[in-house]
This record gives C-alpha cells, structure tokens and sequence, in this order.
C-alpha cells in the first residue's frame, strides 16, 4: 500500500533567520504591557505597562529566533522580539530538504500585524510564492477580496484584528475545503504541499487598542514585533513510499546528525519501501529499473513498487530505457548496466564475444560463459587476441573454408594444407593426405579419426525457441562444410515422391517440416541443426517446433550428408528411424527431403490421414 510519514513539528530543532532581534547591537529599553491585563479584562484600560532591558548577550534578558521554536510546553513564557522601530521584518525557516506542509501556527506576543505575507519556496529560497496574505483590510492593502466574503479568495481578514492584544494566534491550514486534493502525491498536490523555506513577511504593525498610563512612556518603546511560538506542521516529503525516515543534518544536505541529537525531530531522509532510492524515494532502487518510477497512490493505496530487472545476477544495477519499454509493449523497460562473468545484453542473457553458454550450468552462475577454445589459424576471424569468436550457444567455432572440428584445428575430409587461408580442396577422385596432398588410391589408406576425450556433442534439443534465426544462419562471415558451398565434392541419390504405396511402405518414423540452420562436421559423423516448424507425424521421439538436431546416417569422405541438407531452405524431412533411448532424430539415404511447398505439404498430410491406415 501507499505509505505517510508521521506530521509532526518541522520548526523543531530548526532555527528561524530574522532580520532583526532585540538588543542584537546593545541594550535596549522596551515596554509591554503584561499578559494578565491584557486576557483578563478587570478593567476597561491595560493596566500598568511594565518596561525591562533586551540584550542578545545576556540569557536572562535576551529574545532570540531559536525561542520561537523551542519546547512550547517546557518553555511557554520565551519568545522572540524584533528590534525597537522596524515595519517590515523578515522571519525565514530553510529545511535542509524537501517537506511537505499541512499548517503554519504563529502565537504572537505583541499584537498581530495589520498585514503580512505567509510565502514558500520550493527550490532553496531562489524563488518565493504565496502561500496566504493577511491584513485587516485586504482590499485595500493586497487588491484581493476576503475570503470571509469570497471563498478560496488568497487574503483574509481572520487573523488581522489587534485583539487579543497578546497570545492572538495566527493559523493557516494548507488542506482547506478551498484546496481539495484526492491524491496527495500527484502534481497538483506537490506543488501546494511541498516546500524548502518557508517565511512570514510581517508588513505593518498595530498597537492595542486599549487605553492604559502607557503615555507617560515613551511610543517607540512600545514599537516591536514579539512571536512566543511558530509551528510548522507538516511531514518528510516521501511520494507514498516511505512511513518512516532517517536522522538528516539540518546544517548541511547528506550528513547525519550527532547520536541523541534527533530527539523530537521530523527528520528529512525517508527509510524508503518498495524498491524505492534517494532522500524522498523519488527513484528507483539500483536493481529495480525494469518499469517506470511512479508515486504511490494516495488515492486508490497501490504502491507502485519498483520492479527489478532481470539481470540473471551479473549486474549490480540497471536504468530505465523508455525505447525498450515502448518496443516490449510497456512491459519491461530494463536494462543491466556493466554486465559481469564475461556477459552481454539488455538482461545479461548472453555472452560476449570469445565466449560460449555453458548449458551444464544456469544462466545466474557466475561461470556460466566459458572462454572459447578456437584454433587462431583455421578460425575464420583469426587474431591474436582474446576476442576469437565462437559459436555463443555450442562452442563450435566458425572455421576458414575447408577446416573442420569444433575448434578449427584441422581439415575436412577432402581438403588438406591447414593454413592461414584454411585448407584447399584434394586434386583427387577419393581423400588425399592432409599435409602433402597426396591421394589416397585405395581403402586402405582411410584416415582414421580421433575423437578427443570428453568431446560429446553438446545437446542442442534444449536450445530456446525465442533465440534468433541470424544466430544459427551461415553468412560470409562463418564457415561449415556443406553441399551448398562444395556441390561438387558431393553425389548423392535424391529419394523421390512416389505413388502411395510406396511411400507407406518406407514407414516413416517422423514427418516434418523444417528450416536447415546449419550443419557440423564432427569428424566421423556430422550432426545438422533444423528448425521444426510444423510436425506432421511423430514417433515415440517427441518433436516440438523449436531447434533441434537431427543426425544423418550417410556421412561420406567427402564430407557430404545424404541426403544434401543445405542450410537457409525450408525442407518437407522425413526420418526412417529415432533413437528413442538418446531422443536422436536420424536421417539416411531412404529418407525423403525435398524443397517445401504447400501443395507437396497437404499432398503428404492427405497421405499420411488416409492413405497409409
């Protein structure tokens, strides 16, 4: 729910800025005429003034700023008095902060000014609107009707009167029926509610309209101005996010005040709630960026909290990105700042060039990107630095025309040299050696090759469905053996669409349609990566439209799978037989794969309905 600090006191603890006080400069004599004559009438007059000195120095006989906002309970007879003879003076009260206000009090000793000007700032003191004007006339003093005629008006005449001569009380209420808010944290509450200074301009004094032996005394005696209390209720500004706050210096913005100096003190800094920051929670907490900042309701309670952005713990913090926000549908706006454990992207979700996705370990682990292993010279962007790049989701490294092996650390069957410009095709009907050159004129010459330990093919039947298709494309850039690349290294005997029975008589074990994203020779057997993207039969394998890998039984010496599975072409692919024990799908010379076309498609779904019960 939407969160209030407590109101409490702002003037506490805080002392105001006068533009004078009494006896700053040296003693001064001044007369008042006391209290008890003044509330209680005994007589028509004021009775007998008493006159006494006003020094600064002197704490018997001084009246200073800080008396205005002591304890009103435990000192109830001190007071602040301005010099002899001022009009205009000045009292000032600077929060270290942001406040909100909810009403002013102002006790007054002397008699209350015939006009003054309650006003607030919002930056710092730079500028200074009104908050209430005050006189016994408004009309003629301020050019505004009283509010005791016109409701809402800015001036009013209610607390202007001279009586009661002393303890006259002055209150301005910033929620009045005038000023109706439904929610205290929207603008238009913020920019009535909210303040860093606050200051009373007392324009022009009135004496008490009573008739006493005052005028044996001298007037100017009687001139002052004299505040016994000033209370300024109101509460830590915290936007509905906070309903407590901190210790805050009052001298300056950021440091923490002596330990017991707090006492009493409506503090500053909000303990903030929500996943919310900052001195009135007016952002969000370093991890909690995934969608815009908003106060709490004040009017329906919803907090509002932040949500934190999904950063799989490879980062410390996040921003706000309005862009992504708007391109998510206004559903998550994140994105991770300084991604750690060798990661990258708006989430850390993947990682970062000359690295590869573990898939043994989750995406939160620190270790889950491991260095690509790619041999500099076969490697396709060879370089001597850390950046060799691999494949980020296998490990397989994309290797110069003609090399092979997931770390491009040799030549394809056919090719031979291994250099720096990869390997070159042999000059020979069968293999050649893969140093000279040499053919290879019979069988018994076959090369033989080793499978290094703990070289399993990594399991891609997990990969993600939402992953890019430029991921797993081939372009210049990359390099793999295929047909595609080598047509003439490869003669392959295409199954064809015969009649019905034939086709039910091959028994197919799955039937799907299917994207070629890449191909990969493993040496002795090659293993193809397709994209399911329609099933139109399944055996006991379950196949589910994401990547996967399928495995070709026919995997020549030259390098070549029968049948020719060319990445980037959508294919209509049927399997004779699954390993339902690993979840292999297999492909052999017996299977059909032809180009897809709808009509082949429906021709092949009427078959397999109707044709093949």
């Amino acid at each position: 729910r939407a969160c209030n600090p407590p109101v409490g006191n702002l003037a506490t603890g805080r002392t105001p800025v006068t533009t004078t006080t009494c006896g700053q400069n040296s003693t001064e004599l001044y007369c008042f005429y006391p209290d008890q004559n003044l509330l209680h009438h005994t007589s028509p007059g004021c009775g007998q003034p008493r006159c006494t000195k006003c020094n600064t120095n002197q704490p018997d006989n001084s009246h200073l700023p800080a008396d205005m906002t002591d304890d009103f309970f435990a000192n109830p007879i001190s007071w602040w008095q301005s010099a002899q003879g001022v009009h205009r003076e000045e009292i000032r009260l600077d929060f270290e902060t942001e406040f909100y206000l909810t009403h002013v009090i102002a006790v007054f000793k002397s008699p209350r000014p015939a006009a003054m000007v309650l006003e607030r700032s919002q930056d710092y003191g730079q500028t200074w609107r009104p908050y209430k004007y005050f006189s016994v006339n408004c009309t003629a003093t301020f050019g505004l009707q009283d509010d005791l005629i016109e409701e809402g008006s800015m001036c009013t005449s209610r607390y202007s009167d001279a009586v009661p001569c002393t303890r006259g009380e002055v209150i301005y209420r910033a929620l009045s029926p005038a000023n109706k808010i439904e929610d205290p944290y929207s603008p238009e509450a913020q920019d009535l509610l909210k303040l860093t200074n606050l200051r009373l301009l007392l324009l022009k004094r009135q004496e008490c309209p009573c008739h006493g032996s005052g005028l044996v005394e001298k007037p100017q005696r009687f001139a002052h101005y004299a505040i016994y209390d000033l209370i300024i209720r109101g509460s830590c500004f915290c936007n509905g996010h906070a309903e407590e706050s901190a210790c805050f210096s009052s001298g300056s913005v950021g440091f923490l005040r002596e330990p017991g100096s707090c006492v009493g003190i409506v503090h500053g800094k909000c303990v903030c709630r929500h996943n919310t920051a900052g001195d009135h929670c007016e952002k969000c907490a370093p991890l909690y960026n995934d969608q815009p900042w908003k106060p709490g309701d004040g009017k329906t309670g919803a907090p509002n909290e932040c949500r934190k952005c999904r950063c799989h713990n490879h980062a410390e913090s996040c921003h706000f990105d309005l862009s992504v926000w708007l391109a998510s549908g206004k559903r998550s706006g994140g994105v991770c700042d300084n991604c750690k454990h060798n990661t990258e992207g708006h989430r850390c979700q993947r990682c970062k060039p000359g690295f590869y996705r573990d898939r043994g370990k989750p995406m939160s682990s620190p270790e889950v990107c491991k260095p690509c292993a790619c041999q500099p010279t076969g490697s396709a962007n060879a370089t001597f630095s850390s950046s060799w790049r691999c494949h980020p989701r296998t490990g397989f490294c994309y290797c110069k025309p003609g090399v092979a092996g997931p770390n491009c650390d040799r030549c394809l069957v056919g090719y031979w040299g291994f250099g720096e410009n990869g390997c070159q095709p042999c000059d020979c009907a069968r293999d050649c050696d893969q140093h000279t050159g040499t053919c290879f004129n019979g069988y018994d010459s076959e090369p033989f090759f080793n499978i290094p330990i703990g070289g399993r093919i990594p399991d891609l039947v997990q990969t993600p469905t939402n992953e890019s298709q430029e991921e797993w494309e081939w372009n210049d850039h990359e390099q793999g053996f295929s047909a595609l690349r080598h047509p003439e290294k490869c003669v392959c005997k295409e199954k064809v669409l015969g009649s019905v029975s034939d086709f039910c008589q091959m028994k197919y074990a799955y039937v799907i349609k299917a994207r070629i994203l890449s191909a990969h020779d493993k040496g002795t057997h090659a293993e193809v990566v397709v994209k399911v993207k329609k099933v139109l039969k399944s055996g006991k394998v379950k196949i589910a439209r994401s990547n996967r890998s399928i495995y070709p039984e026919s995997w020549t010496n030259r390098g070549c799978t029968c049948p020719i599975l060319n990445p980037g072409k959508d294919k209509i692919l049927t399997g004779g037989q699954e390993d339902s024990r690993t979840g292999k799908l297999l492909v052999n010379m017996n299977s059909l794969v032809k180009p897809w076309k709808a009509y082949l498609g429906k021709q092949v779904s009427d078959i397999l309905r109707t044709g093949c019960k």
